[in-house]
């Protein structure tokens, strides 16, 4: 999706979890470009704090499932509970991890890796090679930083390509994940005061809650693809203080806006649903 889709209005920043150099970052520049300023921040409550406050960012970037590992469910909640924000584009980031070094150290030289856990589990078949001491740390880029800050010959760190350039290291072995097909997928939040219907837009998230009659579910799934529209994803989601009752993640694909508007006031108006939320309405990232 190219950046001049929305209407952005914005203090050229956007917040993100992790670190400068983190795949947060590497997706926020694929969707703004490379001048884009990141915020970064330690949890993704924070992310959506900052991107909510107009005298701090233009907005946020957040991770919200992973094509291995799956649906990050504690940002799905952190959705449902914000009505500050709205999702106006996405990211399908390749996930591509890289054998960082300082400059002219050797393969023979390292006697340490250090990375996130998630990074190190993903390059296992790779790492697990050599006789090397796998260090788990809260960050990729951050890990990356500490290589290039200690000089040392003797630490390696698997970080972006990104990663590397901001930190002056060499990739001394490129792409050492395991799984070549492994995406993230990252969305765009904008303040919801600040958002403007994108015209091109054919892809929506939305979540629901049905009432307890028999076959209610079934009814909002006929409903959806009577309409013609895609169910690309439904996650279901535990409803806080409740026994056992769930709400439902959608992300719904269609051909046109007044498709998707008719399909939502028909669910808006039917008994099976107790509420519906639409997180946004925006232009599908695509792999």
């Amino acid at each position: 999706m190219s950046k001049t889709d929305v209407k952005w209005n914005m203090q050229g920043s956007v917040s993100i979890q992790g670190y400068e150099g983190s795949f947060h970052q590497v997706a926020a520049e694929q969707y703004f470009g490379s001048q884009i300023q990141v915020i970064p921040c330690a949890t993704f409550r924070e992310v959506i704090r900052i991107a909510s406050d107009a005298t701090l960012s233009g907005g946020g970037v957040m991770a919200i499932e992973n094509s291995i590992a799956g649906s990050i469910l504690p940002n799905y909640t952190l959705l449902q509970n914000t009505d500050a924000l709205k999702i106006v584009g996405e990211v399908y980031l390749p996930i591509q991890q890289q054998l960082l070094v300082n400059p002219g150290v050797k393969l023979e030289d390292i006697h340490e890796v250090h990375s996130h856990h998630m990074a190190i589990q993903q390059c296992m078949e790779y790492l697990g090679q050599r006789n090397w001491k796998l260090v788990e740390t809260e960050d990729t880029a951050l890990s990356a930083k500490h290589v290039h800050q200690r000089k040392s010959k003797h630490i390696a760190a698997v970080a972006s390509q990104l990663a590397a350039d901001l930190f002056e290291l060499e990739v001394i072995v490129p792409n050492i994940h395991t799984q070549k097909s492994n995406y993230t997928r990252f969305l765009i939040l904008q303040r919801a005061t600040e958002t403007n219907e994108i015209e091109s837009a054919n892809k929506a998230s939305i979540n629901f809650v049905t009432d307890h009659t028999k076959g209610s579910l079934a009814k909002v799934l006929a409903t959806i693809a009577d309409g013609g529209i895609n169910l690309s994803k439904l996650q279901s989601m535990p409803i806080a203080g409740t026994n056992f009752k769930y709400s439902f993640h959608a992300d719904l694909e269609f051909a046109t806006l007044s498709q998707f508007n008719a399909v939502m006031g028909t669910l808006a108006s039917c008994s099976c649903t107790e509420a519906i939320k639409v997180f946004g309405v925006y232009k599908n990232g695509q792999v």
